[in-house]
């Protein structure tokens, strides 16, 4: 995990948009996100059960599994939008880049590689994009 401030840059979502300021983790934590790396899907089960989470699901964010769509999915996630539960993401493969609003109202970038698992408080206002390599 490596997380920054976005650049503010236009230009493709997908793309680092590093403006080569880092945020601290703890910062993370007092925005209520919480990181974790997870070699392990045992380890993703028994936080799933901490939690109590009831529900799961699994989407394959690539081309190849979404055909056409892809495009148009990948647009859609980046469309910054908020949820009343939390939202717990573990990339199982691949990369991304999750970006969350802080409290000054700019946007964290949070870039996740196979085995992080991310946790993102009710009421955040986030956003997911692949990274260029899709």
């Amino acid at each position: 995990m490596k997380s920054y401030w976005f650049d503010n840059i236009v230009g493709d979502q997908r793309e680092d948009h590093d403006s080569g300021q880092s945020v601290d983790p703890e910062y993370l934590s007092k925005l209520g996100v919480l990181y974790r790396h997870c070699p392990s899907i045992e380890i993703v089960d028994s936080i799933a059960s901490e939690r109590s989470y009831k529900n799961r699901d699994e989407i394959i964010v690539s081309p190849e599994k979404m055909g056409p769509a892809y495009e148009d999915k990948v647009k859609m996630f980046f469309n910054e939008h908020l949820h009343e539960d939390e939202e717990i993401r573990y990339i199982l493969d691949g990369e991304g880049f999750f970006d969350v609003r802080s409290t000054e109202d700019e946007w964290v970038r949070i870039r996740l590689v196979q085995g992080d698992l991310i946790i993102l408080p009710a009421g955040i206002y986030h956003r997911f994009t692949t990274d260029n390599s899709n």
